[in-house]
C-alpha cells in the first residue's frame, strides 16, 4: 500500500476522472516539491498562501528552506501567485520562479468595500489575505480556459456577483467555528459553547487566540447566526434560540477553558506560550487547560477497528501539562524553577483517572473530558463556559462529532 496521503491523492484523481469534473483545486498535503499532488505536470495556475513555521522536521528550519519546498509546485511557464511574505521567504519564491520562467505575482488582500456590504463567510482578518489569493487564482483559471475575457485582477474595484456570493457564503468546519454543546443546550441555552480552530503552528496560534478573545466578548448571536446562514442549522440552534442564548448568557459570568492536544512532532513550547500571551493581551485567561490523547475512534478503518477502551499512553499529554503549569505560573509571576508540580490522580466517576494539577487536567480520553465539562457546567448554573479547542484538526473533528450528537 502507498502512504495514507498518496492513497488519498490517487483516489481523488480516480474520482475526478470518473466524474469528469470541470475544475479541481489540489491542495498539497505537505510541502510541495515531493508531494503526491505534484504529479500534475501542467496545472492551469499555482498559488502559495502565507508561509510559517510548520512541518519543520521535513520542510526545514528556516522560512527560506520552507519556501524552497513550497516553490516545488511551480511549473515552467505556468503563472503563479502568492501573498505578501516575509522577505526571506519571498526572495526564495522569486528565485525559484525565475529559474522556471514562472510569472509570479503577489495578490493583494481583498478590500472589504468590494463585497457589496456583505462580510466574508470565513472569520478573521487573515481571511482577507486568503480571499485575495482565491480571487487571483479563480480569475486566472477563468481567463486561461477561455471562460472570460475581462481581467478581474485589474478591476479590483468591482467583483462579479458570483465571486461576491462565493466569498460571503464560504464555510470551513473546524476553523473559527462556534458550536454550542447539543446536550447542554437542550437543558440550558448557551451554558457550554465550543470555539473550534484547528490551528497548529505558532503563527496560526496568534490568529486563533485573537479570534477567540474577540468572539467571546463580541456578539454571540452574530457568530451563531453565521453558522445558521451557512448550512449548519441542522446541527446547531435555531436563530431564535441563539437570540435567547445571547440574552441569557449576557446575564451570566463566563469561564474560559482550553481543550488542547498537538502531535508530538510539533513544539508545544512554541505553541502554548503564543496562545497564552495573545489571549492575555486581550484580557482573556483560562481557568483550566484540559489535555487529551490524540487517539480517535472515528478515523479507524477496517474490521480491526474497535471503540473499546484500551490503556492509553498519556506521557505526551503529561508533558503538555508540565509545560502549561510552568507557563501559567510564570505568567502569574511565580518562580517556576525547581518547582515540583502536585499531580493528583482523580478517581471520581466523572473524571475516571484524570491527572489533575492546579491549572490543568490530563484526561485518558476526549469523551471523559467532554463529560467533565458538562458536569462542571451543570454544577455551576450561575455561569457559562467557553471552551477553546485547538492544536489539532484531528481533535477538532472528534469534538464536533461528540458535541453535535
Amino acid at each position: 500500500m502507498p502512504t495514507y496521503f498518496r492513497f488519498l491523492a490517487l483516489l481523488a484523481f480516480k474520482i475526478f476522472a470518473a466524474e469528469q469534473v470541470d475544475v479541481a483545486i489540489l491542495e498539497v498535503g505537505l510541502g510541495g516539491k515531493y508531494d503526491a499532488t505534484n504529479v500534475v505536470e501542467n496545472p492551469v495556475v499555482c498559488g502559495i498562501a502565507s508561509l510559517g513555521y510548520d512541518h519543520m522536521e521535513i520542510l526545514g528550519n528556516t522560512l527560506g528552506q520552507i519556501a524552497g519546498e513550497k516553490a516545488g509546485i511551480f511549473k515552467r511557464g505556468v503563472p503563479a501567485f502568492t501573498v505578501p511574505q516575509p522577505d526571506e521567504a519571498m526572495l526564495v519564491l522569486e528565485e525559484k520562479a525565475s529559474e522556471l520562467d514562472v510569472h509570479l505575482e503577489v495578490a493583494a488582500p481583498l478590500d472589504a468595500s468590494v463585497l457589496s456590504g456583505l462580510h466574508l463567510g470565513l472569520e478573521g482578518e487573515h481571511q482577507y489575505i486568503n480571499a485575495g489569493l482565491a480571487i487571483a487564482l479563480c480569475s486566472t483559471w477563468l481567463q486561461r480556459t477561455g471562460h472570460v475575457e475581462i481581467n478581474y485582477l485589474k478591476e479590483m474595484t468591482h467583483l462579479p456577483e458570483q465571486f461576491v456570493k462565493g466569498l460571503a457564503t464560504a464555510a470551513l468546519q473546524g476553523r473559527a467555528q462556534i458550536v454550542p454543546d447539543q446536550l447542554i443546550e437542550s437543558e440550558s441555552l448557551g451554558d457550554l459553547v465550543f470555539y473550534l480552530d484547528g490551528a497548529h503552528s505558532p503563527e496560526s496560534m496568534d490568529v486563533c487566540a485573537k479570534w477567540f478573545s474577540l468572539a467571546i466578548k463580541g456578539d454571540y448571536k452574530q457568530h451563531n447566526s453565521y453558522e445558521s446562514n451557512h448550512g449548519h442549522n441542522e446541527l446547531g440552534p435555531s436563530h431564535d434560540s441563539v437570540e435567547i442564548s445571547h440574552h441569557e448568557a449576557s446575564k451570566k459570568s463566563s469561564t474560559q477553558f482550553l481543550l488542547f492536544n498537538c502531535m508530538s512532532v510539533r513544539d508545544p513550547e512554541l505553541l502554548l506560550p503564543r496562545l497564552v500571551r495573545a489571549c492575555a493581551s486581550h484580557g482573556v485567561h483560562f481557568q483550566k487547560a484540559l489535555f487529551v490523547p490524540n487517539v480517535s475512534v472515528y478515523y479507524k478503518v477496517g474490521t480491526s477497528a474497535s471503540t473499546a477502551d484500551t490503556q492509553v499512553d498519556l506521557s505526551w499529554q503529561l508533558t503538555l501539562q508540565r509545560i502549561w503549569e510552568n507557563l501559567v505560573r510564570g505568567e502569574k509571576g511565580n518562580d517556576v524553577k525547581n518547582t515540583d508540580h502536585t499531580y493528583e490522580e482523580v478517581t471520581d466517576d466523572s473524571e475516571k483517572g484524570a491527572q489533575s494539577c492546579e491549572n490543568s487536567k490530563v484526561f485518558p480520553s476526549l469523551p471523559v473530558a467532554i463529560n467533565w465539562l458538562r458536569d462542571t457546567v451543570r454544577k455551576n448554573r450561575s455561569g457559562h463556559s467557553q471552551v477553546l479547542v485547538t492544536g489539532s484538526l484531528h481533535l477538532v473533528g472528534d469534538v464536533l462529532r461528540l458535541v453535535k450528537k
